[in-house]
């Protein structure tokens, strides 16, 4: 980190998750290569291959494999796997309320943009936690988008992981990011499909205390 208190490009950090109701305790992480860091913006690139945390279900069943009436209330563990596919550009502005992600499929064919709506993403010294809220948006090249995970959305609140008053700002936020996709906003509008990764940067290892409990700097 430099003096300005914004990584450099190529400064490998961790990009994660908190476990919906269950306080600070995480249950995704992703060791992730900061692209860019300015005052505006935080890109990072997840390579292929990149060795992650996510949540399964106490007896290793992968979580949406479980139906979606008990996916929520069952025991949960965490695994380590690796990222399969192409690599995902996420990008997040400071105070939104979601974060932007470019998918690709082999050779660079751009697929399409994923809005990812969670909690405004709190920065330390290692990286960015926020906390997922299940629905999403996905964007097309044509300017066409849809809404994603609805059916978890309104299970989760269901099994008591979001209560009414916070659906409710969950979905505004869903709505303000659609008035940017029809206004074709940042970051749409600003070419990243076209980025490629520096070839000499390496895939970021999954330190063994991901978890750790960070000391807050900034939001």
């Amino acid at each position: 980190m430099t003096e300005s208190g914004r990584w450099a490009p190529g400064s490998p950090v961790l990009w994660r998750y908190r476990e919906n109701g269950r306080g600070d305790r995480f249950h995704i992480c992703r060791p992730v290569t900061v692209v860019e860091d300015t005052g505006d913006l935080l890109a990072v690139w997840m390579a292929p291959g990149t060795s992650c945390v996510r949540p399964v279900l106490a007896d290793g069943t992968p979580v949406h494999d479980e139906p979606l009436g008990t996916r929520y209330t069952k025991p949960r563990t965490v695994e380590t796997a690796r990222w399969s596919g192409t690599g995902v550009l996420k990008l997040a502005r400071p105070g939104e309320p979601w974060s932007v992600w470019l998918f690709w499929e082999r050779g660079w064919r751009f697929k399409n943009w994923y809005v990812n709506l969670e909690e405004p993403r709190t920065r330390w010294a290692g990286g960015v936690d926020s906390e997922d809220h299940f629905l999403d948006i996905s964007v097309r090249s044509d300017r066409s988008w849809r809404w994603h995970d609805e059916d978890e959305f309104a299970e989760a609140q269901r099994a008591g992981l979001m209560d009414a008053a916070q659906a409710r700002r969950v979905r505004d936020a869903g709505q303000a990011a659609i008035e940017v996709i029809h206004a074709w906003g940042r970051p749409f509008s600003d070419g990243w499909q076209e980025w490629r990764p520096d070839p000499k940067w390496p895939v970021p290892v999954l330190p063994d205390d991901w978890d750790r409990t960070p000391a807050h700097v900034s939001s």
